[in-house]
């Protein structure tokens, strides 16, 4: 089983591979059933999904009846104002459905403008903090991507008591000095709110301009299970941060199968991990690193 751990001051044991639901953006019924099978062996206990991510919402949906109790279920908006989160709100809720949500959160924040829009009157923050109020959710988290993550999610924990941020997370990326400095200062804040720290592209390998071929993700990503250990070992080794599994089904029970070995003794030097980006050609996913 994998290590569980509190997800932030929510109070909720999870387990430290959060299931990516991107993974479902495009995915057949037997899939979807063979997927559950396997977060339920490995003890994965919480999900991460999103509106934007094509069917997964409607398929996770299949599994609640029954496994509702077993989930920590948190979903995602792109919606920035308060009459859209609120409606994006009501269809998660029928897709998955589910009549409450553990986690809503507001999704791949970027630009300033978009973040304005967002904690400002009207916004996005004002319709989950009500949605809250109602019951329909139980905590508010924030996600952002590409290089600027640090710093919007910093300023971002600094308006708001957020219960949960996300952000990308790997040895390639953490070379980059700038990025490197801003992902410790939000670690460092996160562990002092004790807000829940997601991570994502842990095995992010390279990306050229175009999908992969054979894989189901925006870029490619490490698939030999070795690579997969000590992107996954390196990630784990520090403490309190959760890793969402990447976005293809196939490599789950890879990744799964990492986490549950994860030891100390087993993380990579930084020897190791050089060696790796040079063996499999990785390339900064964000390309200004």
């Amino acid at each position: 089983m994998i290590e569980r751990i509190e997800f932030g001051r929510t109070g909720h044991l999870s387990s430290r591979i959060i299931f990516g639901g991107a993974a479902f953006l495009d995915s057949r019924i037997s899939e979807v059933d063979r997927t559950l099978e396997v977060l339920l062996k490995y003890g994965v206990n919480h999900i991460d999904t999103a509106e934007s991510y094509g069917n997964s919402e409607k398929l996770i949906g299949r599994w609640m009846k029954q496994h509702r109790k077993n989930f920590f279920l948190a979903t995602k908006t792109l919606e920035r104002s308060y009459e859209g989160v609120m409606k994006s709100i009501q269809k998660s809720l029928e897709l998955l459905r589910v009549d409450n949500l553990d986690l809503v959160q507001i999704h791949c924040i970027v630009e300033q403008s978009e973040w304005e829009q967002t904690m400002g009157p009207d916004g996005a923050l004002d319709a989950l903090i009500e949605a809250r109020a109602k019951g329909i959710l139980k905590y508010i988290g924030i996600t952002s991507h590409d290089l600027v993550a640090p710093e919007i999610i910093l300023k971002s924990i600094e308006r708001f008591d957020f219960d949960s941020v996300l952000l990308p997370f790997n040895y390639l990326m953490m070379k980059n000095q700038v990025y490197s400095i801003g992902f410790h200062e939000v670690l460092s804040k996160c562990r002092e709110k004790k807000t829940a720290l997601q991570t994502i592209k842990t095995i992010a390998r390279k990306y050229e301009g175009v999908q992969p071929e054979g894989f189901t993700m925006w870029y490619e990503p490490l698939s030999e299970q070795k690579d997969i250990d000590d992107a996954t070992f390196w990630a784990m080794a520090t403490p309190g941060i959760f890793i969402n599994s990447a976005g293809d089904v196939n490599l789950l029970p890879k990744i799964l199968d990492s986490a549950q070995r994860f030891s100390l003794e087993m993380v990579p030097t930084y020897s190791d991990m050089d060696a790796l980006i040079k063996r499999r050609g990785m390339k900064p996913i964000f390309p200004s690193i």
